[in-house]
């Protein structure tokens, strides 16, 4: 994945090789994919999905920037 911004998205790491790039990170995208469905039927709020995926992988994302998220996956 090409870098677009000075941001590092969750579930990604630079690409050590060349900064332009970005490598995925597979632990932090599986956490990401199990919470989401649950966001999305509201059995867990943002803030517990942060946390959830914080205590999982030692990354930390708030509660907005997983709205963010949680809102293009739901398109």
């Amino acid at each position: 994945m090409r870098r677009s911004s000075s941001t590092i998205p969750f579930g990604y790491k630079l690409d050590e090789g060349n900064v332009a790039l970005l490598t995925p990170v597979q632990e932090q995208l599986e956490a990401l994919n199990k919470i989401l469905p649950m966001i999305k039927d509201r059995t867990i709020s943002l803030r517990e999905g942060s946390l959830y995926l914080e205590s999982m992988t030692g990354r930390k994302l708030s509660h907005m920037g997983l709205k963010k998220i949680a809102d293009k996956y739901a398109e």
